[in-house]
């Protein structure tokens, strides 16, 4: 954190337990059970006039019976601009809840479902909105700045919403301008930004229990025994793990990195759901899971998000089917927090910046 003129109240933190963490849940199908799914799943979504959008982080079955059916696979921000421009009246989001709820903020005439509300997010939970909103009432002078893996409460309550993708950018912007920040909620990308750009920030003190977890010296070791391959971090990872990059940045920036550089091999250091999309723009080059367990562990690479796991075909088919778990947002929080959405998506559309800018109040 970067000294400050006046003194900075510590911030508090919200660390998950081991019991907060669900475990992964592996949907095992055979040949015949997922066509069969999938067939059932592509009928009702044409008869439901719904369409999928599916994250990065999600299964490889999901990703690609999204791509089936006209949907989308993307991150949170793309998934919700696809929804917007999309003709369904339904939209299925096969990742966690933030993502559900940031696709009804910007389409809040349309029907968002989820195959599983119990699909959090680590760094959602981290940042409570009441004591979020506290805290930055004692620095009124600060811009209050969130990651986009947050409630709409917090995005209610910020000035602007960012991703990874952008982050950057809109911190340089903002310390152009003269503005001091509230960061929140990942203190490891707050971190990367801060010393990126320069910029006057607090650091909100929460962290993705998947990215939290590489190991700089296995990144090390791995490097030593594959020198011609390229390492590709997303910058939610700690400060020694980004240190050793050849790349820094966001699915979508890490999925094209695999695509576009000549490395035969590539460490990833991020969510193993990205290797269905990077096998798929980059075949033939061999992708290596960062570790994320340590020396001793059990687990030596296991980076997947536990709640990402809970999506899967025979939850969607329920919803679909039934209607059940349909995302909600107060008509007034999400007036509030679609202020801070466009802000981001008008610079970036004012920059050049590839994120697509949406309408709203």
């Amino acid at each position: 954190m970067s000294s400050q003129t006046s003194p900075i109240q510590p911030l508090p933190r919200h660390p998950l337990s081991a019991a907060d963490v669900p475990a992964v849940e592996e949907e095992h199908l055979t040949e015949v059970e997922r066509d069969s799914l999938s067939a059932r799943i592509t009928a009702l979504l044409r008869e439901r006039d719904a369409v999928l959008v599916a994250h990065y982080y999600t299964s490889a079955d999901l990703q690609r019976l999204a791509e089936a059916t006209g949907g989308c696979v993307s991150d949170s921000l793309e998934m919700a601009r696809f929804g917007h421009a999309a003709k369904a009246r339904t939209l299925v989001v096969a990742g966690v809840r933030f993502m559900g709820e940031t696709a009804k903020i910007l389409n809040p005439e349309k029907r968002v479902l989820m195959p599983d509300l119990e699909a959090e997010c680590s760094l959602d939970l981290s940042c409570p909105a009441d004591e979020f909103a506290a805290f930055c009432d004692r620095y009124p002078d600060r811009t209050v700045v969130v990651y986009a893996n947050t409630s709409a409460e917090v995005k209610a309550r910020a000035d602007w919403v960012v991703t990874s993708s952008i982050a950057v950018k809109v911190a340089r912007h903002l310390k152009e301008r003269g503005e001091k920040l509230i960061w929140a909620p990942d203190r490891y990308l707050g971190d990367y930004v801060q010393k990126t750009t320069g910029a006057d920030m607090i650091l909100w003190q929460g962290s993705c229990v998947v990215h939290e977890r590489f190991k700089a010296e296995g990144i090390a070791e791995l490097k030593l025994e594959h020198p011609e391959a390229a390492v590709l971090v997303h910058p939610e990872s700690p400060a020694r793990v980004i240190a050793l990059a050849d790349v820094v940045g966001s699915t979508t920036q890490l999925i094209r990195a695999a695509a576009e550089l000549p490395n035969p091999v590539f460490i990833v250091a991020t969510d193993n759901g990205i290797f269905y999309k990077m096998r798929e723009v980059a075949p033939g080059k061999r992708l290596i899971e960062a570790p994320s367990g340590g020396r001793g562990a059990t687990c030596v690479s296991c980076a997947h998000c536990p709640w990402m796991a809970k999506n899967s075909l025979r939850k969607l088919l329920h919803v679909l089917e039934t209607g059940a778990n349909e995302i909600h947002v107060d008509p007034v929080v999400g007036r509030r927090a679609v202020r801070s959405i466009n802000r981001m998506l008008e610079f970036a559309g004012q920059s050049g910046i590839a994120v697509a800018g949406l309408s709203g109040d």
